[in-house]
């Protein structure tokens, strides 16, 4: 079974939890036309956003593949985009090889910015008290009532030590929470005034853990280029099906109206009958019939078992299948179930 620090869990789920995001990409967007031409290029309506909101989105290639998923992040001087590290290349230079005649301009700050997380019930009053502690606000003092109302994605800019701070509501982890981004100077002191406010640092493998409970796939473990976002069912928080057209619209419109959503295969749930965590690339049977593959797993501490994400054949995604994984040369006993397997925890 796997292992890690129960108070680092319960820190998530009662209280708050710290993690170091910096290994991600950050991109930043500026220039007039910014907001229109990333509306032109990735999945959501980005052309909407105002200052202190933000979205999910995708971008794909003309074949509906992914290129990357992020968080593209409306902050008023600057739209600022949240990528997987394997991806922030690619991003980069594709979005920069069609820019013509737009007032448009991409730079790079993941060496200069830092980014944090901070999660968990108490998440905005550690967040708040830690802020008022170096002089968050220069207006205003930083209230926990104001960061909790905030709606996923959403922003608010205080300063710290005279470094400025973006927070940014985020669920990823089906606890409240909030993405923190400032320079990388002062991303240390910030973290030392989260810890002594009463956020408990915590380890990738509950990070992971308290994600696939929310059953949130990512980009690389559970998506990938050959992934269409119709297949990880990413459609409802990545895609705007009203805005226009997009790299790779076309694909996902047929398949949506012509196909009516039928994909070959869909990434599910799976509940384990046991405490074996199943490994990435398991193999996924119903009766000897291989129908998939496991992409991420982790055991519950919620549910007292393991589960994982895997894609399965779109005939055997209902909820309820039984099926069985293969293991190290053991077949373990699970069931397809509805993501997500812990539901949220409200703000």
């Amino acid at each position: 079974m796997q292992s890690f620090s129960p108070e680092e869990y319960r820190a998530a789920r009662t209280g708050a939890a710290l993690v170091d995001r910096s290994e991600r990409g950050r991109i930043a967007a500026i220039g007039a036309d910014r907001l229109a031409y990333l509306h032109a290029m990735l999945t959501n309506d980005i052309l909407s956003l105002r200052p202190g909101t933000g979205c999910y989105a995708a971008y794909l290639t003309p074949q509906g593949r992914m290129i990357a998923d992020m968080l593209v992040l409306e902050l008023g001087d600057l739209t600022l985009l949240d990528v997987e590290a394997s991806t922030r290349a690619v991003v980069l230079e594709k979005l920069e090889q069609f820019i013509f005649s737009e007032d448009v301009h991409l730079s790079d700050l993941t060496p200069g910015l830092a980014e944090l997380r901070i999660a968990g019930p108490c998440a905005a009053d550690v967040l708040a008290s830690a802020g008022q502690g170096g002089g968050a606000a220069s207006a205003a003092p930083l209230g926990a009532a104001d960061l909790g109302a905030l709606r996923e994605y959403d922003s608010l800019r205080a300063s710290f030590q005279g470094s400025s701070v973006v927070m940014v509501a985020d669920r990823e982890l089906g606890v409240p929470g909030f993405n923190l981004y400032l320079n990388r100077e002062h991303a240390p002191a910030f973290g030392d005034a989260l810890r002594a406010s009463g956020a408990i640092e915590i380890g990738r493998e509950v990070e992971e853990a308290l994600r696939i409970e929310a059953g949130r796939p990512r980009f690389g473990v559970d998506m990938d280029e050959a992934t269409i976002p119709l297949e990880a069912g990413i459609e409802n928080r990545a895609i705007s099906f009203t805005k226009g057209c997009f790299p790779g619209q076309e694909v996902i419109t047929r398949v949506l109206h012509r196909g009516h959503g039928r994909v070959a295969k869909k990434l599910v749930g799976v509940r384990c009958e046991g405490e074996i965590v199943p490994s990435p690339g398991d193999a996924l049977l119903a009766g000897d019939r291989e129908i998939g593959s496991v992409t991420s797993a982790t055991t519950s501490p919620t549910l007292q078992r393991a589960i994982a994400l895997g894609y399965v054949q779109r005939d055997f995604a209902a909820p309820g299948t039984a099926a069985s994984i293969v293991h190290a040369g053991l077949r373990l006993p699970a069931t397809v179930v509805d993501l997500p397997f812990v539901g949220p925890t409200p703000p």
